[in-house]
């Protein structure tokens, strides 16, 4: 199911339908100011135990979690003064912060590593959805190969790799009705604009000194 909405007048009914169905375990793929993804919520389990099926990934550096504002990084990580500095100063915007997560979002999770990856996309619809939900959306990147793949709830998940390759921008969509093709993905909220095939940049804030674990569309050093 496709809805077509407006970005920054997105219209509430809309809103508040996709908000029940997240709660229920609904994933749904939106546009963000990189490429695709595709999201449950923080707060499903039964959500979040289908997007890794669907994923086939259990490191957790495939997964981020997109919030509204950093007020909500601070509930689920450790953040001290000079991490909300540079968070601030690059949100919202094309970048993903590894930081160490606090325990209760390490159970709500399963966290296999004491990390992860949070991001204030600047783009209207996931922000919208997050504030309407009430709660951060727990995402992935919507790839090609997630359609060739027959959907099974019941999969077993794909074993832990020693982190997350490079996807080819090949792999990625521009379109939202392309995402049809992908089987379990409940509702794709679609803006009409096509996305371009860019990615993240990734920094790895949870040790003392900023690492770059990946060069997106966010320049890095700024």
């Amino acid at each position: 199911m496709i809805e077509y909405v407006v970005p920054g007048n997105i219209d509430d009914r809309v809103l508040e339908r996709c908000s029940r169905m997240l709660s229920e375990g609904a994933l749904i793929a939106l546009p963000t100011d990189t490429s695709w993804s595709i999201v449950c919520s923080l707060r499903s389990r039964a959500g979040i135990s289908k997007l890794r099926k669907l994923s086939g990934e259990r490191d957790e550096r495939h997964f981020t979690l997109l919030c509204s504002g950093i007020s909500q990084f601070g509930e689920l990580c450790s953040l001290d003064n000079s991490r909300f500095r540079l968070i601030n100063r690059l949100s919202p915007g094309p970048y993903v912060f590894i930081l160490k997560p606090l325990l209760g979002a390490e159970k709500a999770l399963g966290l296999r590593r004491p990390e992860l990856g949070v991001r204030i996309p600047d783009h209207e619809v996931p922000l919208s959805l997050i504030k309407t939900l009430g709660c951060p959306l727990y995402s992935i990147t919507a790839k090609h190969s997630m359609a060739d793949a027959e959907w099974d709830d019941t999969a077993p998940e794909a074993p832990a790799d020693e982190g997350p390759l490079p996807i080819r921008e090949e792999e990625l969509f521009e379109g939202g009705w392309e995402l049809e093709a992908i089987a379990g993905i409940d509702c794709i909220l679609d803006g009409g604009e096509e996305r371009e095939r860019v990615f993240s940049t990734i920094l790895d804030i949870s040790g003392d000194e900023v690492k770059l674990l990946r060069q997106g569309t966010g320049p890095w050093p700024v």
